[in-house]
């Protein structure tokens, strides 16, 4: 989405929108760290002015902080509701083509930002309802292309503010009662563990499924972080990750070994306890067969194979394969099928500039 280098600023509160969708309205339900992508292409000089490297992905300091508003003045700018989880629910809305089947939660500033975040998510068909802190301004990662190359400055600043008080709001908890497939991207167990676990808790207690993602090494290197993984797992119905990932979670477990197929295989077979599925483990691997364990079985299946000359970004690629996966798995197809949808939707996405889902999918629904 394009939009003007000037904007209005959005009120101070976000209502929640009621919306119909037929029999998946609200199906799917994200909850993460949102952040608004804020893409141009700048100077040479722009990148020296605030010290950022060609090629380079680094969290946002002092320095940092007037960027985004100079890029808004200076460059054309293309803003893209971004942020691990919600890049997969905005994938997984796009595949379904189903206004509303989506919804998602996370914590937006007060500020113009958030409202080009709402515009983005709301044009895509996703139900955002964010919960807004009127002090901190809204999460932001800013893109900068030079050359062709990327570089990635990430300030994620209210979106580190989420609290659990938000989701027990009525209007709020109404969105968890009426979705039966719940994501979180793993990331989000810096910010709110406490809602991660009452979402989970309830998705086991009715039977419904909740599906999770390792997402970074330090995620697991990180004593506290890793303790709120474990906790969590136990409850969680499909796991994804990719293969660095895995990697790190077998060394954080002492297990002796790196064989992707092997560690996922062991993670599925760790204690559960929602006992009304097993738990599946989806591991990707690049260009490499994606890995999953279901039911004491390993199974592989090969990605969509894409000439180099197409492939444009690589950024968003595991979110919208999750995107894709899910996509199908909330409309009860078997598991061969979500990663078909998975994959169909990582080719897609690399082939773009950015997490920008074009135009209509072409998947063909089996």
């Amino acid at each position: 989405f394009f939009f003007p280098h000037t904007f209005p600023f959005p009120p101070q509160t976000h209502t929640m929108a009621n919306f119909e969708s037929g029999g998946i309205a609200g199906v799917l339900l994200g909850m993460g760290n949102p952040l608004l992508d804020i893409s141009a292409v700048v100077p040479s000089e722009f990148l020296e002015k605030y010290g950022v490297k060609l090629n380079d992905a680094i969290l946002a300091e002092d320095k940092h902080a007037p960027m985004y508003e100079d890029m808004t003045k200076q460059f054309e700018v293309e803003y893209i509701a971004g942020g691990a989880t919600q890049n997969s629910i905005r994938v997984a809305q796009w595949m379904l083509q189903v206004p509303f089947a989506t919804a998602y939660m996370g914590c937006v500033g007060a500020d113009a930002f958030a409202a080009e975040m709402t515009a983005a998510c709301l044009a895509d068909g996703v139900n955002a309802n964010y919960m807004v802190d009127e002090q901190t301004p809204t999460g932001t990662c800013g893109v900068l292309v030079n050359g062709g190359e990327r570089s990635l400055v990430a300030a994620l600043n209210a979106a580190n503010n989420y609290k659990i008080d938000h989701l027990e709001k009525p209007e709020n908890w109404r969105l968890v009662e009426a979705a039966r497939f719940f994501y979180s991207a793993g990331f989000f167990l810096t910010v709110s563990p406490d809602s991660m676990m009452k979402v989970a808790k309830h998705s086991a207690e009715e039977g419904k499924c909740y599906c999770f993602n390792l997402s970074a090494p330090f995620l697991m290197q990180v004593p506290p972080f890793k303790t709120a993984m474990m906790e969590l797992m136990p409850l969680v119905d499909i796991l994804f990750g990719n293969e660095s990932e895995a990697v790190t979670f077998a060394e954080t477990e002492g297990w002796a070994t790196k064989d992707v197929a092997e560690i996922a295989m062991r993670i599925s077979k760790m204690p559960k306890q929602s006992g009304h599925r097993a738990r599946t483990v989806v591991f990707t691997q690049g260009v490499l067969p994606t890995i999953v364990a279901k039911e004491g079985k390993v199974y592989e299946y090969p990605v969509i194979p894409l000439a180099a000359e197409k492939l444009v970004d690589t950024n968003g690629a595991g979110d919208a394969f999750v995107g894709g996966f899910l996509s199908q798995l909330v409309v009860g197809k078997d598991i061969p099928e979500c990663v078909r949808g998975g994959n169909y939707g990582a080719n897609a996405i690399i082939q773009e500039s950015g997490c920008k889902c074009p135009g209509v999918p072409k998947f063909q629904w089996c």
